[in-house]
């Protein structure tokens, strides 16, 4: 069984820094072109969008891979039509091909993935700073503009002061308590301010760890059902053979015996459920859904119907 998920995804970023979350997004195309660059370092990536908007752009990207291909002899036909739905299952089959044939051609040393694309991908943290440029500049100008109306009002202030200074003594000590509750009240909504705005961020990130979590168990149940169907067909073609051939299950080294001892063995810790009473009672399944000599019907819970009446 191949490389899961997760350990192909840290493989391809690490090789090209790409920051690929998701199996589905190798069929854009762009990835791939950097992984066959790595390996023959000849890939026309000034010609990859590795922003695509959208499918007419991912053809683009395979495109050059295809030419790549054609001009290495790479002999393997590359499912453009399946790839470019960004299928799960599709793409994970591409991608593992990719690894193998990455560890098979790679030859060795340090890649610079950044440098080779030439900056086509724009960081995000470049993108940042620029647009916080005119923002900080707006707000030295409204620093200005403050402070030159803070010194026409301190003027104005002081001249007022002068002349109710003695109104202002009198109501001192009522003024006070007020001033003092308002202080209290002020310093309470602050406090209550900076509880709720950290809680919110808190419950912002705690969502955002839930959906992703919750996107990952998805992924994971896909890859098992695809695993397993696989595995459940190879089951089905050894018991059809099996009901063809019995002696060839009795072969000690027979292929068949050993495929059934790899599919059947368990590891420590894991314990195989007890079986229930409906499978107490072994039923062929030659025998499922066909009738008897007697006219009776096995089902799969191993119970006959009789064509004549039960009495």
């Amino acid at each position: 069984m191949g490389e899961s998920r997760q350990e192909l995804l840290g493989w391809l970023n690490d090789l090209t820094g790409l920051g690929v979350k998701k199996v589905e997004e190798f069929g854009k195309g762009y990835a791939c072109a950097q992984v066959l660059d790595s390996i023959y370092g000849d890939v026309a990536l000034r010609k990859v969008d590795f922003n695509p908007p959208a499918e007419y752009r991912y053809l683009q990207n395979w495109k050059v891979v295809q030419a790549t291909f054609t001009k290495h002899k790479i002999d393997r036909v590359i499912p453009v039509e399946q790839l470019v739905k960004c299928r799960m299952q599709d793409n994970l089959e591409f991608l593992q091909w990719c690894k193998r044939h990455w560890e098979q051609y790679f030859p060795g040393g340090e890649y610079d993935a950044a440098s080779r694309r030439g900056g086509s991908a724009t960081p995000a943290s470049t993108r940042t700073a620029s647009a916080a440029q005119p923002v900080l500049r707006a707000g030295a100008s409204q620093s200005r503009t403050a402070s030159t109306s803070t010194n026409t009002s301190t003027a104005s202030a002081q001249q007022r002061r002068a002349a109710t200074t003695t109104i202002k003594e009198a109501n001192a000590s009522s003024s006070r308590p007020s001033s003092n509750a308002r202080s209290g009240a002020t310093a309470r909504a602050t406090a209550t301010g900076t509880v709720s705005a950290a809680t919110a961020g808190r419950l912002h990130t705690l969502e955002a760890e839930a959906a992703e979590l919750h996107e990952c168990v998805a992924g994971l149940e896909k890859e098992r059902d695809f695993y397993f169907n696989k595995l459940r067909d190879i089951e089905i073609l050894i018991q059809a053979a099996v009901e063809t051939n019995p002696a060839a299950s009795s072969i000690e080294d027979g292929i068949l015996t050993k495929i059934q001892e790899i599919m059947y063995s368990t590891e420590e810790g894991f314990e195989v459920p007890e079986p229930s009473m409906a499978e107490e009672v072994p039923i062929e399944a030659s025998q499922l859904h066909n009738p008897d000599a007697n006219g009776s019907t096995i089902h799969n819970d191993g119970v006959a119907d009789d064509a004549d009446e039960v009495f």
